[in-house]
């Protein structure tokens, strides 16, 4: 499969451990507000094989505690529970970013437990969620069907909302809520422009208070919803 990079130390991207990430390239949302857009819109040659990536797990046991697979879309690859059940053979508990397009390959990971971790982008409400991922008609069935597999499924997951001005509302965040009601953990995410969006035009980040004041309005419907990327909490 096609690796497209890989952190070797991140102390943010799994919580509680000290992981490597991994990129995989190609993606089959278009998010306007997306930080990794050349992964999406300029797919490339690999840049990393399997076996570079297992040989750089084996020196690093001992060290890293956790593995986490972003993009792009990963499940987007078949060969991924392969190269899952490598890694697990060396230890290493995995973490997986998802949009939650490919509900029968996320089952095939959890049901063989090749996964330790998801977290699962939760772009907009259901009736707004084209204008959050670039797309005139996303398959809501999809995304519904892995959002039931993880609420109702024993994984440790994560729901996680990348919050845009020109994108996002209070009302719209409040009907995002209501559809993952009781959700283990939610966060909202502030919107930082990386100089790579894919149509970065008309969109901005809203204030540190703005976002906390939206966790609030959510919070009746999702009691563990917590911010990230303010500096004030």
């Amino acid at each position: 499969m096609q690796l497209s990079g890989l952190q070797k130390l991140t102390l943010l991207d799994y919580p509680g451990k000290v992981a490597c990430t991994v990129f995989t390239n190609g993606c089959n949302f278009r998010c306007p507000f997306c930080h990794n857009a050349s992964l999406v819109t300029q797919p490339t040659d690999a840049t990393l094989t399997e076996d570079e990536l297992l040989s750089f797990l084996k020196k690093r046991q001992g060290i890293l505690e956790g593995v986490v697979f972003t993009g792009g879309e990963p499940l987007l690859h078949a060969d991924l529970p392969a190269l899952f059940e490598r890694i697990k053979a060396l230890g290493y508990p995995i973490k997986l970013d998802t949009n939650g397009t490919q509900p029968k390959r996320l089952k095939q990971l959890l049901d063989n437990r090749l996964v330790d971790r998801v977290a699962m982008d939760i772009k907009h409400s259901p009736t707004q969620y084209s204008a959050a991922v670039g797309l005139p008609h996303p398959d809501m069935e999809a995304v519904t069907a892995s959002k039931n597999l993880l609420m109702n499924g024993d994984i440790v997951y994560e729901f996680r909302t990348t919050v845009v001005k020109g994108i996002h509302t209070k009302e719209s965040l409040i009907e995002l809520a209501q559809w993952i009601r009781g959700a283990r953990e939610y966060y909202l995410q502030q919107f930082k422009d990386s100089g790579n969006l894919i149509a970065p035009d008309g969109l901005g980040a809203f204030s540190d208070q703005e976002l906390l004041d939206f966790a609030k309005a959510v919070r009746p419907y999702v009691p563990s919803v917590q911010v990230r990327g303010t500096t004030t909490r």
